[in-house]
């Protein structure tokens, strides 16, 4: 019987496919060079500012979309959402939600934040319904790797660390869990699903190709 009564599951790249890879595509279909998206929102000192305001909940989406559109060079109209346009739910991991929880295991999103409107990445891959806890860092004014909002996930769950399965696709994510007496996992392939069902005695989820990231 497994020891977890908790499984807290990371947005993009563990719910959803790659968004480098919509990104890179978007980047394409503007004549941009394509890892133009990335290297606004991770290498540009600006771009970067930007993007922590929009995580930490300081800023609106629509006003992002439009200074980051800036910075870039191309219209700010919806622009996460243009982006974000090729993102999908992976099929095995919405699986593994709905049988954990069927079987009794709290489910929780821990996510950082992409802003809500005009885009709400959550609706849009139809994901939102599948968790008891949802913790969201531009709801909350933190955001991962901050040890206080895997409290906070934690406290919303009603469960103790040890309790709990924590799977994101960042290193650096993973740490502050583990330090929490977590079980973290590192979505890294297509195989997680599979390797998190064991963890929580369910059934092996079948696993599909690696997506391109």
């Amino acid at each position: 019987m497994s020891p977890y009564r908790g499984l807290i599951l990371d947005f993009a790249g563990v719910m959803t496919t790659p968004i480098g890879r919509s990104s890179r595509a978007w980047c394409a279909s503007e004549g941009l060079p394509a890892d133009a998206w990335r290297r606004t929102l991770e290498d540009d000192p600006a771009g970067r500012a930007l993007y922590v305001e929009l995580e930490l909940g300081r800023m609106p989406q629509a006003d992002w979309n439009q200074r980051t559109a800036a910075l870039m060079g191309v219209s700010g109209e919806n622009l996460m959402g243009r982006a974000h346009g090729g993102v999908r739910a992976v099929p095995e991991m919405v699986n593994l939600a709905e049988r954990a929880r069927a079987a009794g295991i709290v489910v929780a999103l821990l996510s950082n934040s992409y802003g809500f409107d005009p885009y709400n990445p959550y609706v849009a891959t139809g994901i939102w319904g599948l968790f008891d806890v949802r913790v969201i860092s531009g709801l909350e004014g933190i955001a991962k790797p901050d040890p206080v909002i895997y409290r906070r996930t934690l406290e919303r769950m009603g469960l103790a660390g040890s309790d709990c399965v924590f799977v994101d696709d960042h290193r650096q994510n993973l740490a502050p869990a583990e330090a929490l007496g977590i079980t973290p996992v590192l979505a890294d392939g297509p195989s997680v699903a599979a390797r998190v069902a064991r963890l929580l005695d369910l059934e092996p989820v079948e696993s599909s190709p690696a997506p391109c990231v």
